[in-house]
């Protein structure tokens, strides 16, 4: 009795906080809720029928009509009665989530049979295969299904669908998606890609296409840049960039499909069909500079540069473009046997009119090569070559460089080329000829530098020969000078005329003995140096002559003159003091201007004494001997010989 009030608190206690804890447990058995997470959906399984139809329609996994088994109806979030645990089974799933970027490939485990030659079961209505039921109803086919599933969080019921999550398509800026299709109907015969269909939303929209007859393979279509739902079950794409054509080239479009075209080259043009654009051949249009979204397996586009194109026949060059790649240096025979290499290189321009019939002629720009231009170019020089010898070919090497392009360019206008040019590059002839020219080259410069040797002596010599006739002229023209100042000193006034008429013979003769002096040379330079001195001499020996002459009648005169004057004053002196007085007078006068001794420096008399005479001897020895003293002293004055006496 006493653990009664203590087991009814426990009880008024307990239960509620079981309950609480218990309440789905409860609900779940006695009354059949299922309450399924905003994040889940319900699976049901359904174990037994109590009333009804007890099994599936034959060839079907799922019930649509409360058959027991796997149910085609699913239990959105929410609350559900009456779902008894021993009656159904609930499996919770997460919602089906297709990312950004991603889609979803539904593959379905019940419906009806694919039909016979089909891949992927078509479309139907079922809220993108949230609705099993209206799928399975709808006539909903088992296996892959045409449609996708784009990115979002979908109710699908995993008993029926699995979902494979796969990248978009995206085709990047300046490609391309090439298409080929899985399903559709079988391409026509001689047909080599599906024709384009419309109204398919770029292949992301299957059934379209299907319905609107498209053809499974190659497709002609192409995507551009962006990204695309595309179901990979049904189409693969390739990638290829776009095709670009420079700047300077154009691009011959050959299609390998459409209808047959017309050939609309003329009746002239008989190597090939050119057709017009969008049917079956070579386009008469061609495609120019840009950048086209072209499919390379049902169209071929062959660039042609409509510029200039050089090709070079040389070993160690080639160009950007690579049409000469294999283009080497051209060797030749020539007439006397010797082998010798020649570099080419040959300009062409084909226009543009004419691309599309060099490609529907040849095929490439490549075949233009080796099929003409190597052959042709080649066979020419070397004929050229054989019908000359080595040193002819050098020495005339413009001439068959413009006989070259003129035959070349007639060969090539036949086959729609224009030849621009041909140029002769590098020429090697034999080693041992090369040396045999050298040396010869070598002995004519020789030759060359000595003959300009020789003209340069010549040349100094003749220098050398004008600087001595300057050098005598100068010396001509002193003397010549010298003489006419002589000739002025005597006779001015006479000798003037003479003097220029001798002044006008001898430049004559010094102007000829010059231009002989130019042809002589030393022999003459010697003879007018003589001829010229003795002229000197003989001008300098009248004007010396007639000089001494003139001053010597001119001295005369001044004699008589002043002896006739002195005779004039003799004879008035005379009349005046008398004749005896004017001679002692003029006697006086010698006496004192003579320096005259009148009296002896010695004088020896014969007065008294026994020396007197001795006396005498010795003074006049004394005195000679003090002259002969004097004479030694050049610079005695006299008045130091009278001291002494």
């Amino acid at each position: 009795m006493e653990n009664t009030p203590v087991l009814k608190w426990a009880l008024l206690i307990g239960l509620p906080i079981l309950c609480l804890i218990m309440y789905k447990v409860i609900l779940r058995i006695f009354f059949g809720v299922v309450i399924v997470p905003e994040d889940r959906i319900g699976l049901v399984t359904k174990k037994f029928v109590l009333f009804g139809k007890q099994e599936l329609p034959e060839g079907r996994i799922l019930a649509t009509h409360g058959e027991a088994g796997f149910q085609a109806q699913t239990l959105a979030p929410g609350v559900y009665f009456w779902k008894w645990m021993w009656q159904y089974a609930i499996t919770f799933q997460p919602f089906t989530i297709i990312p950004t970027g991603k889609i979803g490939l539904v593959l379905a485990k019940d419906g009806a049979e694919l039909p016979t030659g089909s891949i992927l079961a078509r479309k139907v209505a079922c809220d993108t295969f949230q609705d099993t039921v209206a799928f399975l109803e709808s006539g909903g086919c088992k296996g892959r299904q045409t449609g996708i599933i784009t990115p979002g969080s979908y109710r699908i019921n995993t008993f029926i669908f699995e979902v494979e999550i796969t990248d978009m398509v995206s085709i990047p800026e300046n490609a391309v998606g090439i298409v080929t299709t899985l399903e559709g109907q079988a391409l026509e015969t001689g047909a080599i890609a599906g024709k384009t269909i419309q109204a398919h939303n770029n292949f992301q929209d299957v059934d379209a296409f299907l319905e609107k007859g498209g053809y499974k393979g190659l497709q002609e279509q192409v995507i551009l840049a962006g990204s695309y739902f595309i179901n990979p079950w049904f189409a693969k794409m390739e990638i290829v960039r776009m095709t670009e054509i420079a700047i300077g080239h154009v691009g011959v479009v050959i299609s390998f499909v459409g209808s047959d075209g017309v050939d609309i080259s003329g009746v002239e043009f008989k190597h090939g069909n050119i057709v017009a654009k969008g049917t079956k051949g070579v386009w008469a249009e061609p495609l120019g500079p840009g950048k086209y979204p072209i499919n390379p397996y049902i169209m071929k586009v062959e660039l042609v540069p409509t510029t200039n194109l050089v090709l070079n026949w040389a070993s160690a060059r080639s160009e950007a473009h690579q049409l000469d790649k294999n283009l080497s240096t051209i060797t030749v025979r020539s007439k006397d046997g010797f082998t010798f290499n020649l570099d080419v290189s040959q300009i062409i321009h084909i226009p543009t009119t004419e691309a599309p019939k060099v490609i529907a002629r040849f095929g490439n720009m490549s075949n233009l090569v080796t099929q003409v231009l190597e052959p042709t170019i080649g066979n020419y020089f070397r004929n050229s070559a054989q019908g000359s010898d080595v040193i002819s070919f050098l020495t005339s090497r413009k001439e068959r460089q413009n006989a070259a392009k003129e035959h070349i360019g007639q060969v090539l206008d036949q086959y729609n080329v224009f030849g621009v040019d041909t140029l002769i590059g590098d020429i090697v002839p034999p080693e041992s000829l090369m040396k045999t020219l050298t040396d010869r080259k070598i002995a004519e410069e020789q030759k060359v530098t000595y003959e300009t040797q020789r003209q340069a002596q010549e040349t100094r010599q003749s220098l050398e020969k004008e600087t001595a006739v300057a050098e005598m002229q100068k010396e001509i023209v002193k003397a010549d000078q010298g003489v006419l100042i002589a000739e002025r000193i005597a006779d001015a006034s006479v000798k003037k005329a003479t003097g220029d008429a001798n002044s006008v013979r001898l430049q004559a003769n010094a102007e000829s003995d010059r231009m002989k002096l130019l042809a002589s040379g030393e022999a003459e330079k010697v003879r007018l140096l003589a001829r010229a001195e003795a002229d000197r001499t003989e001008w300098s020996a009248k004007a010396e002559a007639e000089k001494i002459s003139l001053t010597g009648k001119a001295e005369a005169e001044k004699i008589l003159a002043i002896g006739q004057s002195s005779a004039e004053s003799y004879k008035l002196a005379v009349e005046a003091m008398g004749g005896e007085n004017f001679t002692k007078l003029k006697v006086m006068e010698a006496i004192g201007s003579q320096h005259i001794r009148i009296m002896p420096d010695v004088l020896i008399g014969g007065g008294e004494g026994a020396n007197g005479p001795i006396s005498g001897l010795l003074g006049l020895k004394l005195l000679e001997e003090i002259s002969n003293k004097q004479t030694t002293i050049p610079n005695a004055s006299p008045s130091a010989d009278s001291a002494s006496k």
